[in-house]
């Protein structure tokens, strides 16, 4: 019977030694710290995060058919994608275009029929979808609901997707050219 004891107190003892709740779960494996991949994945996000704020350097003009072109010089991260839109004021006739930011820039157009665009006022647009149709390396930097993303521009999603990036500028067109007007 006492044999019988000491095996029953051995056991317990070798147990209670196998595991303790003094020391922390620290996920260890084979007795070795592993990183912690979530919050490596967080670090190199930020650190690869969109840190100025959204930057537009619009040129409008119109090309040898008379149509409209649009040329936006811009800070977004490479292959962002953006909408381009141009209105005609009086009619509401419109035309888009979808390109993705290359070496800085984005540019759309020739925007108009064939016979060319008459004089007057146009609303020309710059669309950013949301983050969550963005290519990934875009969204590793804009977040991905666009948390990454300041400045005048950025605005909050319609449909609760996060932020996103509009502008507008208005334009007359002349005998002379395009002139942005306030």
């Amino acid at each position: 019977m006492k044999r019988w004891q000491s095996v029953v107190l051995s056991v317990v003892l070798l147990v209670a030694g196998c595991g303790s709740d003094d020391q922390p779960d620290d996920d260890r494996l084979g007795g070795v710290a592993q990183p912690d991949t979530e919050t490596q994945e967080a670090s190199a996000e930020e650190a690869n995060a969109l840190t100025q704020p959204v930057e537009f350097d619009a040129s409008v003009r119109i090309d040898e058919t008379s149509r409209l072109v649009i040329e936006v010089a811009t800070n977004l991260p490479e292959g962002t994608r953006l909408r381009i839109m141009a209105e005609r004021s009086a009619s509401g006739v419109s035309w888009r275009d979808s390109q993705e930011v290359v070496d800085g820039a984005v540019s759309a157009g020739p925007f108009g029929p064939g016979s060319g665009l008459p004089e007057g006022e146009y609303r020309v647009r710059l669309v950013m979808p949301p983050a969550s149709v963005q290519p990934a390396a875009v969204r590793s930097r804009l977040g991905d609901k666009g948390q990454h993303l300041t400045g005048e521009w950025v605005v909050e999603s319609e449909h609760g997707l996060g932020q996103v990036v509009e502008a507008a500028w208005q334009v007359r067109i002349e005998p002379s050219g395009v002139k942005f007007l306030p």
